[in-house]
């Protein structure tokens, strides 16, 4: 039978479809994984990946296989949390994904106190946008994330972590920072720039200002940013105005936050963001540490934010 070690090497294969970058995430020689992953096959006596395919894939016969692969490793997985809960510590692997507009302002609040109170738990940290976050959950890739919620999907749990408010951010010209307060029927669906598809502020942003926007400026031009700080060098150079959301707001000099942004009324648009982790999850007090880690570490304007409106949708 093959060892534990054999079965990693497998899954690794499977993950990466590629037998080098399977044995960097290994840390063993690329020809000693090849040669293990050899041996496992010879002993179940089944051809588990089609090599002549870029990237590798499993075979019809080795798909079934690699998925009994997987559940041993889990249930041995099971078994050593199992036995460090008993112990009272909390050790072992922690695989969490964090979404694009959250990773950058999110995981330096809560990084260094986890990891130092926690030394046991190997922590490994990705940023993925939703769908694939929610995708590698699902295939058990993935431990948990942190993603702007409601998900509305029955098989994960929402471990609410707080609420993080939109604003307007303007050119500095623009006449709509001559308001204290913006209703969203004021704003011109043809200065609104806007995030590229995949990301769910996007669509969140879209919503919320009720507009069908195709992110068209000057007539011809056709533009999607992929992060905050892209919008806003564009916006300060080519005017117009977006919404970002108050964990990038903060991280502004304080005199731009007071020349160039400007909260909602009567309502804010909020995002809820939470910890997701499938229902079937086993690692459940590292969840609620990490959960902690976070809450303890929000900044004082974030404690005690409740929705003034609807939560913004996801998708």
């Amino acid at each position: 039978m093959p060892t534990l070690s054999q079965l990693e090497y497998l899954i690794a294969v499977l993950r990466t479809g590629h037998f080098g970058r399977a044995a960097e995430e290994c840390h063993i020689a690329q020809p000693t994984l090849s040669t293990q992953v050899q041996k496992a096959e010879q002993e179940l006596g089944v051809t588990l990946f089609d090599r002549s395919q870029k990237p590798i894939r499993a075979t019809p016969q080795g798909k079934r296989l690699l998925e009994h692969a997987q559940e041993v490793l889990a249930a041995h997985e099971r078994l050593l949390w199992a036995a460090e809960e008993h112990a009272g510590r909390l050790s072992g692997t922690l695989s969490l994904g964090v979404i694009p507009t959250l990773a950058p302002y999110v995981i330096p609040w809560f990084l260094r106190s986890f990891a130092e109170a926690h030394p046991q738990v190997q922590l490994s940290i990705h940023e993925r946008p939703t769908d694939t976050l929610v995708d590698e959950m699902h295939r058990q890739r993935l431990d948990a994330a942190v993603l702007a919620t409601p998900l509305h999907e029955k098989p994960i749990v929402e471990h609410r972590l707080f609420f993080d408010p939109f604003y307007l951010y303007a050119h500095k010209s623009d006449p709509l920072l001559k308001h204290d307060e913006l209703d969203p029927s004021a704003l011109d669906s043809a200065k609104l720039w806007l995030l590229e598809d995949g990301h769910c502020v996007r669509h969140q942003v879209v919503s919320y200002c009720r507009i069908k926007s195709t992110g068209e400026h000057f007539g011809n031009v056709s533009f999607a940013a992929g992060g905050f700080e892209t919008l806003r060098n564009l916006i300060d150079a080519t005017g117009g105005y977006s919404l970002f959301p108050e964990t990038y707001v903060r991280t502004l000099p304080r005199t731009v936050q007071l020349a160039q942004v400007r909260p909602f009324a009567p309502t804010s648009p909020v995002r809820e963001v939470s910890l997701c982790y499938l229902r079937s999850a086993w690692k459940t007090r590292v969840f609620d540490a990490l959960a902690n880690a976070i809450k303890d570490a929000l900044p004082r304007s974030l404690r005690h934010v409740l929705p003034d409106s609807d939560v913004l949708p996801v998708r």
